[in-house]
C-alpha cells in the first residue's frame, strides 16, 4: 500500500476497461459465482475503503462517527458498516435526495450543508453529551468542511482523510489541535485480510451498495454529474454499450 512507486490501474496504468487483466494470485480475492458482477464491482472499492476508514478512526461500538460526504459511494457504505459495528453516525452532505438516502441507510442525523449554516453546532448537538463525535471521516473535497471538523470533533477525537482531492488544502488552528489533543491522519488502501473481512460483512446481507448501471457512452455525462455532486452512491459503467 505504501510502495514508493505505486502503480494504480486506471490512474497510472491503462487497462481498467478491458475484459481481462493479469494479476498475481496472492493478491486476488475470490468472488462467489452467484454474486452479480454489476452489484459487486463498486463494492470492491467502496466496501474495503469504508471498513478501513472506520477501523482507522478508532471509533468503538456506542460512539459517534461523523461522515462528511456521506451520500457518496464510500459514504453510503460507511454508514452501513458503522451500523453493523454498533457505531452511531452523523451524515454530512448536500441536497435533499442525499439526506433521504443517508437516513435510510442508518444515519442518526443528516446535516445538509446547502441549507444549514450551523454545521458545527448541529454536529455537536447530534451526540448524546453534546461534546461532538468521537471521529470524523472526510470523504468530500470541501476545504470549509475540513476546517469545520476541527471545531466539532470532541477532545482526543480523530479526523481521518480518505478522499483524494488533488488541489484541496487542510488548514487547522494549531492551538485547537494541541489543546483538544486531536489526531489527524490519512487512510489509504487495505491489505488482503482487511479486504476479505469487508467483503465477508457485505456478503452477510446486512450491507447493500447503492448503484446505478449506465452505458459506457454516457461516461462524459456521468463525470459531470459526479463533479457537480449529483451522483448518489456509485455508477457502474456497462462497457458493452
Amino acid at each position: 500500500m505504501l510502495c514508493d512507486q505505486v502503480q494504480l490501474s486506471g490512474y497510472s496504468v491503462d487497462g481498467t476497461f478491458q475484459q481481462y487483466a493479469i494479476a498475481k494470485a496472492a493478491y486476488v480475492v475470490r468472488i462467489q459465482k452467484e454474486v452479480k458482477l454489476e452489484e459487486f464491482a463498486p463494492v470492491l472499492c467502496t466496501g474495503p475503503s469504508a471498513y478501513k476508514g472506520i477501523k482507522e478512526s478508532g471509533v468503538r461500538p456506542g460512539e459517534t462517527l461523523a461522515v462528511i460526504g456521506a451520500g457518496g459511494g464510500i459514504g453510503s457504505m460507511v454508514l452501513q458498516y458503522a451500523k453493523a459495528m454498533g457505531v452511531h453516525t452523523i451524515a454530512i452532505d448536500k441536497g435533499h435526495e442525499k439526506g433521504l438516502s443517508t437516513l435510510s441507510l442508518g444515519a442518526k442525523v443528516y446535516i445538509d450543508v446547502e441549507k444549514n449554516e450551523a454545521v458545527v453546532r448541529e454536529a455537536k448537538a447530534a451526540t448524546l453529551d453534546g461534546k461532538g463525535p468521537h471521529a470524523v471521516l472526510l470523504l468530500a473535497t470541501s476545504e470549509l468542511l475540513f476546517a469545520q471538523a476541527i471545531e466539532y470533533v470532541r477532545p482526543k477525537g480523530t479526523i481521518v482523510f480518505i478522499a483524494l482531492p488533488t488541489t484541496a488544502k487542510f488548514s487547522a488552528p494549531v492551538f485547537d489541535v494541541v489543546t483538544k489533543m486531536i489526531i489527524v491522519k490519512g487512510c489509504y488502501g487495505c491489505n488482503l485480510m482487511e479486504t476479505r473481512a469487508a467483503l465477508e460483512m457485505y456478503l452477510g446481507g446486512d450491507i447493500r451498495c447503492l448503484y446505478s448501471v449506465r452505458k459506457m457512452s454516457e461516461l462524459r455525462d456521468v463525470y459531470e454529474e459526479m463533479k457537480n455532486g449529483r451522483v448518489v452512491g456509485r455508477v457502474v459503467l456497462d462497457t458493452g454499450k
